[in-house]
């Protein structure tokens, strides 16, 4: 294959950004033109993505023109076509509420995937410098959907907020960028890997300083203690759908720039900052908990609950471990992967769910909203509870086998202890989860919720019904559907083993 067949996926998704945003001059296209448009760009990159998923290789095409500073190769491959499917999944599932909202225009959708641009942009990075534009390019995307409908005060103030504290969390990146280049002359992590293996120790005080700050940005963004204080107030701010998004998809972009740097470049030192990722483990753990339980409104305790999974994936990447010039336990980064598939499934069903909801009833905010929402809507509580399951990890669904992977690999790593707090907090998370099941079951409607004349055959009921789907295939996957390769557990397993083995191509 030529070098620039593994650029389609990307080009197709900035192509798609620049027609929509040229087709949102003109007033004779409405909504639904848009989500078709983005629709089939979304498509075209995700099929061409597709066609090499199981191929093993690592390039780094037109070197003269891209200076070698992003990395073409299965493992962005493998999140690329989670980004491009998380957002497609988005925009199905918000289908209805993109069309019963005046605010939402032509651009809105062009700003959409301009943030996945960023997204795929960023798990190819392997310089500094650029995983840094590409960031601020997701991000900044990011910010202004937040913020869409400037008439809502709480938009308004959801959108000043994260841009005020993620351009200040930015500075810090820019900052540790200065200092490891300062100490390692280069941003490309190839060369601040060669620095760090044949560095002495008195060499690497700045390199230490420099990457410590850059995590302090990696913390921020996935919402870990002490950096998760933004994420109530600017889920609860923003459009629901646009909270689906940032929950799950972009979670997953920042994710993969991380890890591709933990596990290819700065692996010999990771085991520097254990102990304080020990800690903010714990205390995300803890926090994120005691977030979820003391909260009344739906969207809030579902962003909480999101702190709590940051904590159960940074316990994956404490297991892995460097010893004797090679990293330990490197199955703890297929139980990253693997379980970022299943939080983007569980996380953007609930959220997207909840957006379906809310798209054409008086009210659903609070538990006591959702109330007798079984007996009203029969097909759509059973689809909440899927997803409810799956994020509290109940068996037969796609997160228990997410969880079980990540606390085997962590008590494998020695880290015995962490893993009781973490099944701990799982084992609280049984409790906000099931209370919203028990309101949509055992309870009665209030009136001033109950919807009327809904009628929910339309495309965003399939594409939530569609993940749900995914959600019990990915737990039971092969026991009983191992015909369906697809969601073959072995085979996620596989494909993450794939992506993690041409890391190391050289």
């Amino acid at each position: 294959m030529s070098q620039f067949f593994y650029l389609i996926p990307a080009l197709s998704i900035l192509i798609g950004a620049l027609v929509l945003m040229f087709m949102s001059m003109y007033e004779r296209f409405n909504v639904k033109n848009f989500i078709v448009v983005s629709s089939i760009f979304l498509i075209i990159a995700l099929v061409f993505s597709l066609i090499s998923i199981n191929s093993l290789y690592s390039i780094q095409p037109f070197p003269h023109f891209l200076n070698n500073v992003l990395t073409f190769d299965t493992y962005s491959n493998f999140f690329n076509i989670l980004l491009i499917a998380g957002t497609l999944l988005t925009l199905l599932i918000g289908e209805h509420y993109f069309q019963h909202r005046e605010y939402f225009k032509g651009e809105f959708f062009s700003i959409l995937l301009f943030a996945l641009f960023g997204m795929m942009i960023l798990a190819h990075s392997n310089e500094l410098v650029t995983a840094y534009i590409a960031l601020e390019i997701a991000s900044f995307s990011v910010y202004i959907m937040v913020g869409y409908n400037t008439e809502d005060s709480k938009r308004v103030e959801a959108i000043f907020k994260y841009l005020v504290l993620g351009s200040f969390i930015g500075a810090f990146y820019l900052l540790g960028v200065v200092l490891v280049y300062g100490a390692t002359g280069s941003t490309n992590l190839a060369a601040i890997s060669s620095f760090i293996i044949n560095a002495n120790e008195e060499n690497m005080a700045l390199v230490y300083i420099g990457l410590t700050l850059i995590l302090f940005t990696f913390l921020f963004k996935i919402a870990a203690f002490p950096f998760q204080s933004w994420v109530l107030d600017i889920y609860r701010g923003s459009p629901m759908i646009i909270t689906a998004y940032m929950a799950s998809t972009f979670k997953i972009a920042i994710f993969s720039f991380f890890l591709r740097a933990i596990l290819d470049y700065i692996y010999p030192i990771i085991d520097f900052w254990d102990e304080i990722i020990s800690i903010i483990i714990i205390f995300t753990l803890i926090f994120g908990t005691w977030l979820a339980i003391t909260q009344q409104i739906v969207k809030r305790m579902l962003a909480a609950s999101s702190i709590v999974h940051t904590g159960y994936l940074l316990l994956a990447f404490i297991a892995l471990s460097y010893k004797d010039g090679e990293l330990l336990n490197i199955d703890s980064a297929y139980a990253i992967m693997f379980y970022l598939i299943a939080y983007l499934l569980s996380a953007l069903g609930a959220f997207g769910l909840a957006s379906h909801i809310i798209s054409d009833t008086n009210i659903k905010i609070t538990y006591d909203d959702f109330k007798g929402l079984a007996k009203e809507r029969p097909f759509l509580a059973a689809m909440m509870t899927i997803f409810l399951f799956s994020l509290a990890g109940i068996p037969s669904t796609i997160g228990f086998i997410g969880k079980f992977y990540v606390f085997t690999e962590a008590i494998n790593a020695g880290y015995t202890a962490l893993t009781i707090v973490a099944i701990v907090a799982t084992i609280i998370s049984v409790y906000y989860y099931f209370k919203l099941i028990a309101v949509m079951y055992f309870y009665s409607a209030k009136e001033e919720a109950i919807s009327i004349e809904f009628n929910d055959r339309r495309v965003s009921t399939y594409a939530i019904a569609f993940v749900a789907i995914l959600t019990v295939l990915g737990g039971i996957g092969s026991a009983i559907v191992f015909f369906i390769p697809v969601m073959n557990i072995d085979t996620i397993i596989n494909l993450t083993q794939m992506a993690v083995q041409s890391l190391f191509i050289k």
